[in-house]
């Protein structure tokens, strides 16, 4: 008897497994690699691999909602409606399927008329960003994934209060998990209290309930900000000092961030309206019947809102295509860098076909499984040629790509799997000389603060850190 209910028990567990492995191959949008490495967890460890796979291997946030999302963003205009078509964009030959991919994530148009500026490091970003909201006139929009209370946190949060309560439209919205301080603090009621309009995007109010239907690390990883339809920033900071207080042993985080003028404006103001509509219901698609600003002479660009809602896979293959098209030098700078093989092999294959290629990360990482993931694909980077930084004066949290000098990619975007599958992030594609040169010479100076690595360190390297650094490589796909 005993051994007839110990059988049944394990053809009852066997079989769930079985349904679970079934579930992982009819999935779609999956690499072959992380079905492999789903099907592995699932049967190596029984039980615990179909929970780790329910929690945390579909990329859902629930159909209803991704339903509903869906809707809301097939609605939004692609271009200001009854503007005459703008001039078309100049873009040269080599990055055309880069912008080509770019205009297919969103169904915007690569636009002529943008300007740009950089800014000079965090504080002074906030700095540029206070002194628009102050001299904003009919409204302020700002999206970000970490809203700390601290100096530059609280300096925004007093701009917008006082725009608001001067008859400016403000609405701000943070990301339940990176803001959850600030959701918890008095300053989020103060800005209420102004007359600011408050957003969440993924609240964490009931989140073990929703745990249980819902994959609840899906994060809004953007950073944006749209005033008066007239500028909007992009970049890697969030709302917070330099100093980052909550991770204080990294600091300090180094970003970048740009201010632009341009079509892009409105193109970001859409993306905005997608995940404001979403998240709080309201909809504010009477301010897309602005015309694009455009200015004589700027340069092409496109913004870019990618996310699970979003074409599939945009952000490796547009960072692909701009390799691709690379006939001289690449730099690419990322905190994590945890690349699909596909990625990754580009890199090496413009290494091997004569183009500098250089990849800059921090030294010390803030997650250590991260650090030791990206250490696995060194060898091979090296062995092809491409020359590897590691920035050592804090955290290098900077997502840039540039190609031949001409073409750039900034945003929110890492060079990893949550960035490709599971956050909504946010980037502009430039082409433009000029840009392309600053952020040149901003990475320039990430490179003298850097410590270069070598093959012969990486080949040195003893047996059990290369093991450790690819069996957490081995579990990307999980993530």
């Amino acid at each position: 008897m005993l051994y007839f209910e110990v059988e049944t028990w394990w053809l009852i567990s066997y079989g769930i497994q079985l349904l679970t492995v079934l579930r992982v191959l009819l999935r779609e949008n999956r690499s072959p690699t992380a079905r492999l490495a789903w099907i592995v967890c699932i049967m190596a460890i029984p039980w615990l691999g179909i929970v780790l796979y329910f929690f945390f291997g579909e990329v859902s946030f629930g159909r209803k909602d991704v339903a509903r999302m869906q809707s809301i963003l097939a609605a939004l205009p692609k271009t200001p409606p009854g503007q005459p078509p703008l001039p078309p964009p100049d873009i040269p030959i080599l990055h055309r399927q880069a912008f080509a991919r770019a205009a297919s994530v969103n169904g915007f148009r690569p636009c002529g008329g943008n300007t740009a500026e950089l800014t000079g490091d965090s504080n002074d970003a906030i700095e540029r960003l206070v002194a628009d909201i102050h001299a904003a006139k009919d409204h302020v929009h700002l999206l970000f994934y970490i809203w700390l209370t601290d100096t530059n946190g609280l300096r925004v949060v007093d701009a917008c209060a006082k725009a608001a309560a001067r008859g400016v439209t403000v609405r701000v919205m943070v990301d339940g998990m990176g803001s959850r301080a600030l959701l918890a603090s008095d300053h989020w009621e103060v800005m209420r209290a102004a007359g600011v309009k408050c957003g969440v995007a993924f609240s964490l109010r009931q989140a073990w309930i929703h745990l249980l239907f819902k994959r609840m690390d899906i994060r809004n990883h953007r950073k944006i900000a749209v005033i008066d339809n007239r500028i909007t920033y992009c970049g890697s900071q969030n709302c917070a000092d330099p100093e980052f207080r909550v991770k204080p042993k990294f600091a300090p985080w180094v970003d970048i961030m740009v201010r632009l003028t341009g079509p892009v404006v409105w193109q970001n103001q859409v993306i905005f309206a997608g995940d404001w509509e979403s998240h709080t219901g309201e909809s504010i698609t009477h301010l897309l019947d602005d015309p694009m600003p455009y200015t004589e002479g700027g340069f092409p660009a496109i913004a870019i809102g990618t996310g699970p809602t979003e074409s599939f896979q945009a952000v490796p293959d547009i960072f692909q295509n701009l390799v691709a098209s690379a006939q001289e030098v690449v730099t690419v700078t990322t905190p994590y860098y945890v690349p699909s093989e596909a990625l990754n092999g580009r890199l090496c294959s413009a290494a091997m076909r004569g183009v500098k290629v250089r990849l800059i990360v921090p030294k010390n990482n803030d997650s250590a499984l991260v650090r030791m993931a990206s250490h696995s694909y060194y060898l091979s980077l090296l062995r092809c040629g491409v020359e590897i930084y590691e920035y050592r004066p804090g955290l290098l949290h900077s997502k840039l790509l540039t190609v031949d000098g001409e073409a750039v990619l900034f945003g929110s975007a890492n060079l990893d799997r949550r960035s490709f599958d599971i956050n909504f992030e946010n980037c502009i594609l430039a082409s433009d000389r000029g840009l392309a040169g600053e952020i040149d010479a901003r990475q320039a100076e990430y490179l003298r603060d850097s410590d270069q690595v070598t093959l012969a360190e990486v080949e040195a390297w003893p047996l059990y850190r290369k093991l450790l650094n690819n069996t957490f490589a081995t579990m990307g796909p999980l993530l």
